[in-house]
């Protein structure tokens, strides 16, 4: 049995959409990648820049800048004036960054997106129309109330009856998408061939006399009932739409037999769309034939009667039309798209056409004006309006330029419309990839989609307004600066100067820059990227390879923990390589040896600020804007003495190490520091011992001791955990009670009175916060509570698992209270009740803290649970009003659920928590700045950061390090923004994150190497450590000159050339991650496939070695069969170039064999160290020989192509897959030389990749198709369906959404928990074996094998939740997955769904122990504080009563990776 989990969610986007969706006000982007929908916000994200006079075309070109001053805020040179740029105050960027609102995984895959404008909703915004394959409509909105998607709707006309043609393709063959009305009436899903799904929306004036009523000239209709829903005072009883039907597009216009794009256009006063179609099949072969076969006719529809009337049609249009654009003003009409043209057809029938290649003219009679020197193809290109005056539009070319399509205006008629590239000194280059969608965020902002390469937000401004611009922000300068109107005239005499010689200075200066600014154009459109979204696809290929670090580690098996899997990313030039981790690795800064060190806590001391007279503030200016780097400056240390005493000690932070400070009134001898930190605006030093707290100047001279005892009984309570925020401090003690510091503004320490509510309860946990954005909104605004002071909130959980909120400041208003916390619900608020269940999960700790980067930054509540696990909540507010007044019930906290919380390696084992309970390792370690991160860090056995970007979610990433006791901030000159930790052996060592590093955007860390190549192919060298690449560029291709049977050939004068492949064999080394070495193809030839072979070298010795094998294609001639070429390589020790000690590597050709066929796959085979090829339609053995040749021992006629060979290592097993007959399991023998046929899989079945898969005695075969499917087939000769074995078994289809790329199996290190699940331990194996798959979504997924009790459990559980859980647009998961003929094997032993099963951990823990006691699981929840205090508890025992904790070891082990040797743990 098997389980399907992905690691990595898809990152190619495929559609977005921008319009107000959170609220009517709100700008909101709506992105699908695939099958996950995200919702995000733009924020204005200022930017300062260091140097630099360039366009700046990408985000990471912003951090290069060094010298800011003679950039304005668009980036552009401020120097015009002729002012010494040096004396020139700083500017600043202000760029748009997207922030992630919410993100839904839907179960199916997104065709379309549309905005529909509702009469009533819930947020006041408008609503989503989602298209879903094949043929599903979800309508969707915002509910504030619930902070998350809310659907109206969902229609489905998938139905056999609609499909009324029996010969037409299926729907999944069809091209199927939306189009909406852009007033929102009606929206059109074109399915089928020829079938269109038609749903009308109720309107405001629906209802009223139409006749004489226009848009555009009466204006809009006031919509009274918007502002009576919103006050609640409307029944919405009547659903938003009318009843669609379904109509055939021939019964519009029976000439619409061939129906290529519709879309529906503005300005029109009932719905209207236009049709491009042809009566005959389009074809180039057919031009010497008949041409401009396209027309293009536009239909009015009538909602009312289902009828359509015809009012405009354009025929003779040219044939390699593909695409309406529709037009808003003031330009209007439509743009048809075209591969070598652009035709705009006005609302009267007008056209205009522009020609931007030299094929135009020979393709078409269509009048159009000539622009052939662009060369430009316009196949996959995307244009989207940039200016809504004058109507310009942005073009960019499926190669990622761009270019500009202007339109020529008389009134509202168009005269005619021309096309110019954007120069690369503007950013014409800065998107890399071609384009997926486009749409405008903003004036002067659009976000450009892709799938090829990274989606970017690009940013636009006119050299016009520029210099404007700049000549007021300087005027502006000088004011700011109090110079006055003498200083200004004194200033113009220098600026032009007195004499002769500075005269003619200045006007040689200007003269200079104005011809330069004249030369780029003064209305020329400048462009650079503000923000990207990171996109690891198609990942063609991937390898798995040592870090450089440890390349030459002699224990292996310590090494295989830590691999990188590198994946081929991008397309064109948008292509590299992604280096994905399993872990972070940290960059190690210091090390220092404390033996016994049981806490570190560094603090950043800061002198009482001193005030500036008034009169000497100008003098200072220059300093105002220095940069002033403030470090920390000591680190305090607790030890253990050995003999059960404990002390502490401080040692200054210095450039050269740590130094003990002494001669103060520190006192090591006092005793262990519990806790340590700065207070009083960072002034004084607040030190935490077991019985006092004591307070020190910046000096450490000692200025309080304030005692900590129970002024009733006398008792010291032992304090179990502290919480800082000055100006107040939070002490837990062992006794369940509280105590609050405050620190005063002279820096005396006092103890707050709290009052009854807090000193008559029992409190388990708690912590500090200062909400500085005040989202915690609980508290009215008085003039007690003003908005400058510090708003500082105390969380404090009961002893029953109440959470009280209660603001500092003022202690008389009630506290914001939420009842049953331990249930983990997926929303908490003040009215959330629930019957008490016994299912409670006991808390270990709890913190509020931000997570997020330096663009956006948010708080949120976290859990830490005595069963490890980690339980994120995000505070929102259901209904907030500025106006109104603050009401804490609308306060609410939503689940945070992320794939990477369900994991157990988090935290020591219940033994050594208790060992540890009295240091740092059983908290939560809030990290404000780590890398321009705030973070969460979670000590234990298996450390991991809890932080998120602005565009990502909350992801958890593991530590490579293991064993970490506490840690703390650590900023200073040799580790800025880093971070201190320990781990139990005392050892305290200070890192840094990595540079150039995505750690939030996949649930795995990332780098992006670019290298401006397509990389088609990659293999890892293990002697050597380095990677080789087959990488392809696009020459121009020319037929050849010398052929002796096409003489013509030689008389071809062609200036627009086609474009082919040209490829190149590349050496990459992991030390910097540059090219070292590289060994050019033949023309034309191209790289199909990589492997590294162990092979047999020499034919005395039997000598093996590990060499790569590389297949080509060579398609020069284009009418005759393709040739091949199998390259052999080793890889080499030379002497490096000077200064470039990594270029110590080089390729070396062994062997070079032409053979007729392309190449497509290579495999080692057998025992011998021979070679199995694909090429051509053959599959041949051949074995390397000492003179360089490749010598055949045994083939297999195919009778076609093999798209895929692979083999199980040390047999004689082989899989070859082909597009058209399926996969052949056949057997090589080597003695004789023999390759047979065992086995073939039944009906047609078009394979991308193949793999084994092996599980104990049974011999499964795992088969991934062009349809986004997994086959999962069977060898079993005994079984009778099987014919002796010579038909696999198929057994089960599972539909993954994502187009395969490669599967590759994966050897598991972990023995199989089965062992500890089940009483029969004799039918475990001692290795299970996965499948990692990869997508052109740039999806990574799992594919594990189950064994059959775990199966079971699971399966049962997965069931539960497909009618528990709440889908993301009514989408169902199961038929998601079961698609076509996977219904005919039922969902009985189907693949588990691990993207499903990982949603458990969204119900609350009474709801999980109702399932679990369903399934006969037991209940076995939260016992882990019994277990950790001896005792069994109920529901420890494993087996079939070990329920919660049964199924959290069974679907962490086998789907979410599992913790140290478990599911990818050699990584």
């Amino acid at each position: 049995m098997q389980c399907y989990t992905e690691l990595t969610p898809p990152t190619t986007v495929t559609h977005a959409l921008c319009f107000p969706f959170l609220s009517p006000d709100s700008i909101n982007l709506v992105v699908v990648r695939t099958s996950l929908l995200q919702v995000f916000s733009t924020k204005t994200f200022v930017k300062e820049l260091d140097t630099g006079s360039q366009i700046y075309t990408s985000p990471e070109d912003f951090d290069q800048v060094t010298d800011r001053r003679i950039l304005d805020n668009e980036g552009i040179e401020q120097s015009f004036l002729g002012v010494d740029a040096k004396v020139q105050r700083a500017e600043r960027l202000n760029l748009t960054k997207l922030v992630l609102v919410a993100e839904y995984a839907l179960s199916g895959t997104v065709l379309s997106l549309a905005r529909i404008k509702l009469q009533h909703s819930k947020s006041g915004g408008e609503a989503l129309l989602v298209a879903v394959q094949d043929a599903k409509l979800s309508l969707v909105e915002w509910d504030p109330e619930r902070h998350g998607l809310s659907t109206i709707s969902i229609h489905y006309y998938e139905q056999e009856e609609l499909q009324k043609n029996p010969w037409a393709p299926p729907l999944n063959r069809s091209v199927n998408y939306l189009t909406a009305d852009p007033r929102s009436r009606c929206a059109v899903l074109k399915f089928g061939s020829r079938e269109l799904a038609v749903l009308p929306f109720r309107q405001a004036g629906d209802d009223l006399v139409m006749d004489d009523y226009d848009a555009d000239i009466d204006g809009e209709i006031q919509d009274q009932s918007m502002s009576r829903i919103v006050n609640g005072n409307v029944s919405t009883a009547d659903t938003p739409y009318s009843a669609s039907f379904v109509l055939p597009i021939t019964a519009l216009d029976p000439t619409l037999i061939h129906p290529v794009h519709i879309s529906f256009l503005y300005e029109y006063r009932e719905p209207t769309f236009g049709v491009l179609s042809s009566p005959l099949v389009t074809s180039t072969s057919t031009l010497h034939e008949r041409y401009d076969t396209l027309a293009y006719t536009v239909f009015t529809l009538d909602l009312e009667q289902r009828a359509s009337t015809t009012i405009l049609s354009v025929s003779g249009l040219p044939y390699d039309l593909y695409k309406i654009i529709p037009l808003p003003p003031p330009v209007g009409g439509t743009l048809l798209l075209g591969g070598n043209e652009l035709v705009h057809v006005d609302q009267a029938g007008k056209t205009n056409g522009v020609a931007v290649n030299s094929f135009a003219r020979d393709t078409t009679s269509f009048s159009m004006a000539d622009q052939s020197t662009l060369e430009m193809k316009l196949e996959g290109c995307i244009i989207e309006q940039i200016d809504t005056e004058k109507g310009d539009m942005l073009m960019i070319l499926n190669t990622g330029e761009l270019a500009i399509v202007s339109f020529k205006l008389d009134g509202r008629s168009v005269s005619g419309l021309s096309v110019r590239r954007v120069s690369s000194d503007n950013g014409g280059h800065a998107v890399k990839a071609a384009a997926s969608c486009a749409v405008l965020l903003t004036k002067g902002r659009m976000f450009i989609g892709s799938e090829d390469g990274d989606s970017v937000i690009l940013g636009w401004s006119r050299r016009s307004e520029q210099q404007s611009k700049q000549r007021r922000q300087s005027e502006e300068q000088f004011m700011e600066d109090g110079i006055d109107e003498e200083d200004m005239d004194d200033y113009d005499d220098d600026l032009y100067g007195t004499t002769d010689s500075e005269f003619k200075r200045n006007q040689d200066t200007i003269t200079s820059r104005d011809s330069n600014m004249s030369s780029r154009g003064t209305g020329e459109y400048l462009f650079k990227v503000h923000d990207s979204l990171l996109n690891i696809a198609p990942a063609k290929a991937i390898a798995f390879g040592y870090p450089a670090s440890n390349s030459t580690e002699a224990n292996e098996q310590d090494a295989n923990r830590h691999l990188d899997l590198v994946v081929a990313s991008g397309r064109g030039r948008a292509g590299g390589i992604t280096i994905l981790n399993r872990e972070l690795r940290q960059n190690l800064v210091e090390r220092f040896d404390l033996p016994g060190v049981t806490g570190v806590w560094t603090i950043r001391a800061k002198r009482p600020a001193v005030e500036i007279p008034s009169e000497q503030a100008s003098i200072r200016l220059d300093n105002a804007y220095a940069t002033n780097q403030e470090y920390d400056t000591f680190m305090i240390v607790s030890k253990s003495t050995g003999e059960g005493q404990e002390e502490s000690a401080i040692y200054a932070l210095a450039t050269t190490g740590l130094e003990e400070v002494k001669g103060t009134d520190f006192d090591p001898t006092a005793g262990g520091t519990v806790d340590a930190g700065m207070m009083c605006k960072d002034t004084r030093v607040v030190q935490v011992l077991k019985g006092e707290i004591r307070s020190y100047d910046v000096d450490l001279a000692l200025a309080q001791i304030h005692p900590l005892i129970d002024e009733s009984t006398g008792a010291e309570p032992k304090i179990l955990h502290i919480s800082f925020t000055d100006p107040y401090l939070l002490l837990i003690k062992d006794d369940q009670t509280v105590s609050v510091i405050e620190c005063h503004e002279d820096g005396d320490l006092e103890e707050v009175d709290m009052g009854e509510t807090v000193t008559g309860q029992k409190w388990i946990a708690g912590c500090l916060y200062e909400d500085h954005r005040r989202l915690f909104r609980c508290l009215p605004k008085t003039d007690r509570i003003a908005d400058k002071e510090r708003n500082v909130l105390m969380f404090l959980i009961s002893s029953q698992g109440s959470l009280f909120m209660f603001n500092l400041i003022d202690w008389t208003h009630p506290p914001y209270t939420v009842a049953n916390v331990t249930l983990f619900p997926p929303r908490l608020s003040p009215s959330y009740t629930m019957k008490r269940s016994s299912a409670q999960a006991g808390i270990k700790d709890m913190l509020v803290a931000e997570l997020g980067d330096e663009v956006a930054r948010c708080p949120y509540v976290i859990f830490r649970t005595t069963s490890n696990e980690v339980i994120l909540y995000e505070p929102f507010h259901a209904e907030f009003n500025e106006t109104a007044p603050w009401d804490s019930s609308t306060l609410q906290l939503l689940k945070i659920c992320s794939p990477s919380f369900t994991r157990s390696a988090v935290s020591w084992s219940p033994e050594e928590t208790v060992h540890k309970a009295d240091n740092q390792s059983c908290h939560l370690h809030a990290i404000p700045d780590l890398g321009g991160c705030s973070t969460v860090f979670i000590p234990g056995e298996y450390p991991c950061f809890l932080l998120r970007s602005a565009a990502s979610s909350p992801k958890l990433l593991r530590v490579r390090e293991k064993g970490i006791v506490g840690a703390s901030g650590f900023h200073t000159k040799n580790c800025e923004k880093g971070w201190l930790y320990f781990d139990d052996e005392g050892v305290v060592r200070s890192a840094q994150f990595p540079s150039k590093v995505k750690l939030a955007e996949l649930s795995w860390p990332a780098r992006k190497i670019h290298l401006g190549e397509e990389v088609q192919a990659l293999s890892y060298h293990a002697p050597m450590g380095d990677y080789v690449l087959g990488v392809t560029v696009k020459q121009d291709f020319e037929l050849p000159k010398d052929d002796e049977i096409h003489r013509n050939w030689a008389k071809e004068d062609l200036s627009f050339k086609p474009q082919i492949d040209q490829g190149t064999v590349k050496l990459l080394t992991p030390i910097n991650w540059t090219i070292i070495d590289s060994y050019p193809l033949q023309p034309n030839e191209v790289i199909l496939c990589m492997s590294t072979i162990t092979l047999c070298v020499s034919e005395h010795t039997d000598e093996r070695k590990p060499l790569i094998a590389v297949g080509t294609s060579n398609t020069a001639i284009p009418d005759l069969p393709s040739r091949g070429t199998i390259y052999v390589f080793d890889i080499i020790s030379v002497v490096p170039e000077p200064r470039r000690p990594e270029t110590n590597h080089k390729l070396k050709l062994i062997a070079r064999e032409e053979v007729k066929g392309a190449v497509t796959s290579l495999s080692e085979v057998g025992t011998q160290g021979f070679l199995l090829a694909a090429q051509g339609q053959k599959c041949m053995v051949r074995g390397l020989k000492e003179d360089g040749s490749l010598l055949p021992v045994a083939f297999m006629d195919m009778m076609c192509y093999v798209s895929v060979v692979r083999c199980l290592p040390g047999t004689g097993l082989c899989l070859m897959g082909d597009a058209w007959k399926g996969v052949w399991f056949v057997g090589y023998m080597e003695d004789p030389y023999k390759v047979s046929l065992f086995g073939k899989s039944t009906g047609r079945l078009e394979v991308i990749s193949a793999e084994f898969l092996p599980s104990g005695d049974q011999l499964y075969i795992l088969i991934a198709d062009a349809d986004s499917n997994i086959h999962i087939l069977q060898f079993d000769p005994e079984h009778p369906k099987s014919l002796s074995g010579t038909h696999l078994l198929s057994l089960r289809i599972f539909h993954t959404g994502h187009f395969p790329s490669t599967l590759t199996r994966l050897p598991s290190t972990s023995p199989s928990l089965s062992l500890s699940l089940s009483p029969t331990p004799t039918s475990t194996s001692a290795h299970q074996t996965q499948i990692l798959l990869t997508s052109q979504t740039g999806s990574i997924n799992l594919l594990t094998q189950v064994p059959e009790t775990i199966y079971r459990r699971l399966l049962t559980i997965q069931s539960h939740l497909h009618t528990t859980l709440e889908h993301a647009c009514a989408l169902n998961p199961r038929s998601y997955r079961l698609t076509g003929d996977a219904y005919a094997f039922g969902g009985e032993r189907a693949v588990l769904d691990g993207c499903l099963l990982r949603r458990w951990y969204e119900l609350d823990l009474a709801k999980r122990a109702e399932i679990l006691s369903r399934v006969g699981m037991g209940l076995g929840i939260g016992r882990g504080a019994d277990r950790r205090g001896g005792g069994a508890g109920a529901g420890a025992g494993r087996g079939d009563s070990g329920g919660e904790e049964a199924f959290r070891e069974d679907f962490r082990a086998f789907c979410a990776g599992g913790a140290g040797d478990g599911v990818l743990g050699f990584f």
